[in-house]
């Protein structure tokens, strides 16, 4: 299996809208508002993966998906969202969708969306299971995956 980057999907997504506006334009109305709308949301996402990359970090751990973990992080971040780095990208991939003005990344995004849940949270999944049992489905009825 060939191991993608999470942020990869993402900015695939962001990519493909735009090519798709520069071949059929979808613009969004509502300028500048649509803009600053969308320059709030991405900052906000970003801060969230960036919490969850200080949490990891925190933690000594790693934030590479295929590598094994050290520990079990559920503070910080972690007790909004089980996934706050792929949350916090989803939210700036709207938010930059935003600010770019077009409709193709929104129609993108759920696609994005179910490639980063099947291909990387759904394995993660399985192996946080395996490695922490217990402990980790307790957490997985407590925090949600996303918000």
């Amino acid at each position: 299996m060939i191991f993608i980057p999470p942020p990869l999907y993402y900015a695939a997504g962001l990519a493909g809208g735009m090519a798709l506006n520069g071949v059929v334009a979808l613009p969004l109305g509502g300028r500048p508002a649509t803009t600053v709308a969308g320059a709030v949301l991405t900052a906000l996402g970003l801060a969230l993966a960036f919490a969850g990359v200080a949490a990891v970090v925190r933690h000594r751990t790693t934030i590479v998906p295929h590598h094994p973990v050290a520990t079990l992080v559920t503070g910080g971040a972690y007790r909004l969202s089980r996934n706050p780095m792929y949350t916090g990208l989803a939210v700036a991939y709207l938010g930059l969708a935003l600010v770019f003005g077009s409709w193709w990344p929104l129609v993108l995004w759920p696609l994005v969306i179910v490639a980063v849940r099947r291909l990387v949270i759904r394995p993660e999944e399985r192996y946080l299971t395996e490695r922490f049992g217990p402990a980790y489905t307790g957490y997985q009825a407590r925090v949600r995956r996303w918000i």
